[in-house]
């Protein structure tokens, strides 16, 4: 039994089949589980209804993914992989235009933001990983003229992948494309408010050559696909992005079998603006640092410290590059900049945090709103003043909001920089090169970005300190986090 696709028009007037179902040994079955609605978060209007995967489903992937890892997939040569994976990518490149409008529509980020950086960003990555697949190597480690011992880099074989909703195909892409060129073999399961483009990533996977049960997707709801993913006692690798609380109970699951485990979680990223910085381009940087995306990144720098000197002048011009460039509206309108946030629910969480600040003390500068009667819309909102004590500069929103206040001295900033149960990103803006290495070294993140912001690369480990995750993902760091090592040890004449 097959799960048949539906006609969707997407509002650039480009039409396509969409996959519905779980897409299991290389076939759109139908799910088991519980249904759930993929909405427009632009109008709120209904785009498909899913059913989604049950327990028994996600068992039947892993089954799937397990024969496909002991069968054909483990005796490919790597050559084969990386040709399968370049196959892969022309069959991106060929449809980036289609999966660029397909995340746009059910997640609400920008048409072009979707298309020249999300699978623009996901094309490199698969290139990227296509080339190592056949150059993974051991070592031979020398002991002495009686012992040969080497080391091999080996697959871990079934790897649980779960994606969030903020970068629906990058996501995917920074996941499956490691596994794949290790050879390992994929469970994924992506957000249910934005499963679509990876469900179409199916078509493309079947018609790439890939061996049935190599990748599997099961969009379902977190607390029963998820958890059940996480929990399978016969899945080697869970790999996560998204909330620290959610990261929390997915290692809880994944002592089950003691799984190897990848969570990049949230965070609350400082940006550190000192007296001497090129002030014009660290308010852009600020901006770009906490208003792409709608303000839903995970590295985004949503709180900014700005020593005293330059404060007030910053912020007038903070509030005049939001307002010039925040242009809100259709996804598909090449005038548009910020699209809606992705849901209902995170709209409220959004608009609580605001309701919040202004409640606290906090200076509201400019923004606070919500937009327009239909459609999950909120003005970019930029908060003055604020104190370490207050929730909206401890806790992540994940929204176009900001909290801003100064600060005296170095020493000061590192202290609120640090003030923080997470540790992902942060950024620098200062003239001096000295200062900047020197806070580089002093900040407890995982990545520290110097007179820029948000600056990700496939080939540079991206990952956190504390609770912003465990792991590294993208690079050469990715290829460690999707393989083991065996040692060997070969007596070569030692007699007892």
């Amino acid at each position: 039994m097959t799960a048949p696709p539906i006609d969707i028009a997407l509002p650039n007037g480009v039409s396509y089949a969409q996959p519905t179902g779980l897409f299991i040994n290389n076939k759109y079955v139908p799910g088991t589980g519980d249904t759930f609605v993929v909405l427009n978060p632009s109008n709120e209007d209904e785009i498909v209804t899913l059913q989604g995967a049950s327990t028994s489903d996600v068992d039947l992937a892993v089954s799937a993914a397990r024969e496909a890892f002991d069968g054909e997939w483990s005796e490919l040569p790597a050559t084969a992989r990386v040709d399968l994976l370049l196959k892969l990518v022309s069959l991106i490149e060929r449809d980036r235009e289609l999966l660029a409008g397909i995340d746009a529509l059910d997640n609400g980020k920008t048409f072009n933001a979707a298309l020249n950086a999300d699978i623009a960003a996901s094309i490199n990555v698969f290139k990227y990983y296509a080339g190592a697949a056949d150059k993974l190597s051991g070592s031979t480690i020398e002991t002495n003229p009686d012992k040969l011992a080497y080391v091999l880099r080996e697959p871990l074989g079934v790897c649980g992948q779960i994606i969030p909703w903020n970068y629906p195909f990058m996501m995917l892409a920074w996941k499956v494309a490691p596994a794949l060129a290790c050879g390992n073999v994929v469970v994924l399961k992506p957000a249910e408010q934005t499963p679509l483009s990876a469900l179409y990533f199916g078509k493309l996977i079947a018609e790439a050559g890939f061996p049935p049960g190599v990748v599997n997707i099961i969009p379902g709801l977190g607390s029963v696909a998820g958890k059940a993913l996480a929990e399978h006692m016969d899945v080697d690798k869970i790999a996560f992005t998204g909330s620290t609380a959610t990261g929390r109970a997915i290692m809880q699951s994944a002592a089950s079998n003691l799984k190897n485990i990848t969570l990049e979680c949230g965070g609350k990223n400082p940006s550190i603006v000192f007296d001497d910085a090129d002030l014009e381009q660290a308010v852009k940087w600020c901006h770009l640092g906490i208003m792409d995306n709608q303000g839903q990144v995970c590295i985004s720098t949503s709180r900014i410290y700005v020593q005293e000197g330059v404060y007030d002048q910053f912020l007038r011009n903070f509030v005049d590059v939001t307002r010039e460039h925040n242009r809100l509206g259709d996804p598909f309108d090449s005038e548009t900049w910020q699209g809606p946030q992705v849901s209902k629910p995170q709209y409220d969480k959004i608009l609580s945090y605001i309701e919040e600040g202004k409640q606290c003390g906090a200076r509201l500068l400019y923004g606070g709103a919500k937009l327009s009667s239909k459609g999950y819309f909120i003005e970019p909102t930029v908060f003055a003043d604020t104190t370490e004590d207050m929730k909206i500069v401890q806790e992540e929103i994940f929204g176009p909001v900001v909290v801003i206040s100064k600060f005296k001295t170095f020493e000061e900033v590192v202290a609120k920089a640090n003030n923080s149960a997470y540790g992902l990103a942060a950024a620098v803006f200062t003239e001096n090169i000295k200062t900047g290495h020197r806070l580089g070294r002093k900040l407890q993140s995982g990545m520290v970005f110097i007179n820029s912001s948000g600056d990700a690369h496939f080939g540079i480990p991206f990952g956190g300190y504390k609770s912003s995750g465990i792991g590294r993902e993208l690079g050469q760091y990715a290829l460690d986090a999707y393989t083991q090592i065996k040692a060997v040890h070969v007596n070569l004449g030692r007699k007892l």
